[in-house]
């Protein structure tokens, strides 16, 4: 039987959150079905080697060196400026927007492809809302311009085999050493300290350290904050940067303040596993103005630990209502500072989380831990049973199934058998 080819351009060699997204999508297409070749791409800055350091033979031997015909199938993992139309069927496979709407490069790029799949409902209304006004300069003519291609949402499965409730950390082989902190009650926050003024950078890194401050100083065993953070590499002078913001931030509050520490650089899946699970790690917190998705706050669901989020963007798909912390807030425009051109521009708006609201989760779950660390318990049960990367390949091949037409499939000819006349001898 002729396979569907299909050729997938992607990350998928890189140390990001495209390149985890982009493997993935590969190990849950059907491959009864499809034959899978691969173009790796470069992720900004971040560096190559993924596959070979986590013996994923099989993903490299699908990559290829270039492409030598049109696939049957074109998919690009990437942002939607960057999609191209190269095979019969052609998919865009992108995170989505962070802010309530994209720039118009993002439109464009949308409908060069017959099918944008994006990782949650924020980021499919944030691109199907997106309506542009172009004028023609010669005529003098407006028209609106707006995604006409089909967006499906195609979530980011959590990998229960990476990341899971650890029975007892003696049972564990500790790699990540945290008995520096003397403190028994930790907030974690993971993600990239990204560019913005203070207030307004995307993950809202300083803000969340500032009201963290306000809200457990002058207390008498205050827990304390670890960022698991970084700017843009594992660098000592990006280490250094981080420090000093977050001493900016602490000479702003009066008062005895509680500690905060820094986890900088690179950790394997096991050790992000481990600092999830350690016995000091009591809660997740995310204020962040804007996400496509939100991995961390999935990968932590499964802990079975407190959530701590902002009530807006992607990770309300997975993060349920009932069993999360969900701080209220509203919509601002994105600041110039933090704008980036062709991704997120100042005419969008995103979240910014509610001070009040804020500190008084912070002391909800602190306070009365047990309380929020059942409704964890029931937060993990329901990332397990509908965002597993088993469900996600489903729901994967649901979507092609319905979406991709039936591709002409090669014909091997038959040629009829030639009688030659036999020689007479003259």
């Amino acid at each position: 039987m002729n396979k569907t080819t299909v050729v997938i351009s992607c990350p998928i060699d890189t140390y990001s959150g495209y390149g985890a997204r982009a493997r993935d999508f590969v190990k849950a297409l059907d491959k009864s079905k499809y034959e899978v070749k691969i173009l790796a791409q470069r992720w900004g800055n971040t560096r190559f080697g993924y596959l070979e350091d986590h013996l994923e033979h099989e993903l490299q031997s699908m990559i290829i060196p270039q492409l030598t015909e049109q696939p049957d199938v074109w998919i690009q993992v990437t942002v939607p400026n960057e999609f191209q139309k190269v095979g019969k069927y052609n998919i865009g496979l992108t995170a989505g927007m962070e802010t309530d709407i994209c720039p118009p490069k993002w439109v464009q790029g949308c409908n060069n492809m017959d099918l944008v799949l994006v990782s949650s409902e924020h980021g499919k209304k944030s691109l199907t809302n997106t309506n542009i006004e172009i004028k023609n300069n010669q005529t003098g003519q407006t028209q609106n311009m707006k995604v006409e291609t089909p967006v499906e949402v195609l979530f980011e499965g959590a990998d229960l085999e990476k990341y899971f409730k650890t029975k007892t950390m003696a049972n564990m082989e500790i790699n990540l050493d945290l008995n520096s902190i003397p403190e028994s009650f930790c907030y974690l926050f993971v993600g990239h300290w990204l560019q913005g003024a203070f207030g307004d950078d995307r993950k809202n890194v300083g803000w969340t350290v500032k009201a963290f401050l306000e809200t457990f100083k002058n207390k008498k065993n205050a827990p304390a904050l670890i960022l698991k953070t970084q700017h843009a590499n594992a660098s000592i002078t990006d280490r250094d940067t981080i420090l000093k913001k977050i001493d900016e931030v602490r000479r702003t509050v009066k008062g005895t303040l509680p500690n905060i520490y820094v986890l900088h650089g690179e950790l394997s899946d096991d050790e992000i596993n481990e600092l999830y699970n350690h016995p000091k790690v009591k809660a997740m917190v995310n204020l962040g103005k804007g996400e496509g998705y939100g991995r961390p706050l999935l990968e932590f669901s499964l802990t079975g630990k407190p959530i701590i989020a902002s009530n807006w963007s992607g990770h309300l798909d997975f993060l349920h209502k009932e069993y999360t912390v969900l701080v209220g807030g509203g919509l601002h425009n994105v600041h110039e500072s933090a704008a980036q051109q062709d991704i997120i521009i100042k005419e969008a708006k995103w979240f910014q989380a509610d001070e009040a609201q804020t500190g008084q989760s912070f002391k909800a779950v602190f306070d009365k831990y047990k309380k929020f660390e059942e409704l964890g318990r029931r937060q993990r049960h329901y990332v397990k049973t509908n965002f597993s990367l088993d469900k996600m390949a489903e729901k994967l091949d649901l979507i092609l199934s319905q979406r991709l037409p039936e591709f002409p499939k090669q014909v091997q000819l038959e040629l009829p058998k030639i009688q030659l006349p036999k020689l007479q001898k003259l």
